[in-house]
């Protein structure tokens, strides 16, 4: 079969064995791949968890047909179509766990939208609802808002009853659209007035709770956002992986700061984060109320031209990979 692997030199299109399902797996045939920051960190020779380095097959999250089920699995059978997330996603057949199997809705959704929801969905429900513990009639506010899993923060805690949800994004085009995907306030992350923006959206006292993909930079600026007893929780790190912390501050405020991963984490762990979810919002998500953007779609073959363009940051929302029929 065909796959992005990464090689000595960087990701390759090549044939390669076609995997064979574990009892507790489902065989999917591929027929569209999201990308995702830590796909393109592993193209690139990165490791990420347990994926990475030369021969490892690319990929966080697909879609398609089910084309055999282990002896264990039960809820899915061949045929079924749905959206998985596991790795070695890009290429024409791939594993997953059968916790981590998500059906498509019946609703006309296509390969290419189901296959921006499903890493999304996790990160973010596990974010807010999770860890984070959102309640109905707090703020929120979503730091990198403008990637495909910051949109779907924002929808899902405007959906949960947010009060108030707040956007960031260093790009004033980016900015602009957050409103279409539920924020109440937009704000530019590298403009020192931010804090103040936010604390005068808040009344002064700042939002209940962060959930941060950037740290590095904004760790400090987060903090003076945050509410006395308020949250943060530290998904990702694109503005850095280190800098400043203000112990001071951080006392000062009470603010429990959550560490969320889903790369230390058990099978049984991720299963229960996935059912938790869809407990909560699948209705939601079969309702079309929670989607997100396609900015641009690849041939599979074009993998490596995908991943630059995601490395360049110029795409709003989600880029998806198509897989030959």
């Amino acid at each position: 079969m065909k796959a992005a692997v990464v090689g000595e030199s960087g990701l390759e299109i090549r044939d390669i064995a076609q995997p064979v399902p574990k009892p507790n797996e489902v065989l999917v045939r591929v027929r569209a791949c999201g990308l995702n920051r830590a796909d393109a960190m592993v193209a690139s020779g990165a490791a990420h968890g347990r994926a990475g380095g030369a021969g490892t097959v690319v990929g966080l999250e697909y879609a398609g047909e089910v084309a055999a089920v282990g002896a264990e699995v039960r809820h899915v059978k061949p045929g079924d179509r749905v959206m998985c997330s596991g790795m070695g996603g890009w290429a024409e057949y791939a594993v997953a766990d059968w916790g981590r199997a998500l059906p498509i809705p019946a609703n006309n959704m296509s390969w290419t939208q189901a296959v921006t929801l499903p890493v999304a969905l996790a990160t973010m429900h596990n974010a807010l609802l999770g860890a984070g513990r959102l309640r109905a009639g707090e703020a929120v506010l979503i730091q990198g808002a403008s990637s495909g899993v910051g949109l779907m923060g924002q929808q899902i805690a405007k959906a949960m009853g947010a009060r108030l949800v707040i956007g960031s994004s260093t790009n004033a085009q980016r900015r602009e659209r957050l409103r279409e995907f539920g924020a109440d306030l937009a704000i530019d992350s590298r403009d020192a007035g931010w804090v103040e923006q936010v604390l005068e959206a808040t009344g002064g006292e700042g939002v209940d709770l962060i959930v941060d993909m950037l740290s590095g930079y904004v760790a400090n600026q987060n903090l003076a956002a945050t509410r006395v007893l308020g949250r943060i929780v530290n998904v990702g790190r694109l503005g850095g992986g280190k800098g400043e912390f203000n112990f001071d501050l951080h006392a000062l405020r009470r603010i429990e700061y959550i560490g969320v991963t889903f790369r230390t984490r058990s099978l049984e762990e991720v299963r229960e984060l996935v059912r938790s979810m869809r407990a909560d919002l699948w209705d939601k998500v079969e309702a079309g109320e929670l989607s997100l953007p396609i900015d641009r779609e690849f041939a599979l073959d074009d993998a490596p031209a995908a991943v630059e363009y995601m490395k360049a940051n110029r795409h709003f929302g989600k880029i998806v990979l198509n897989v030959d029929a």
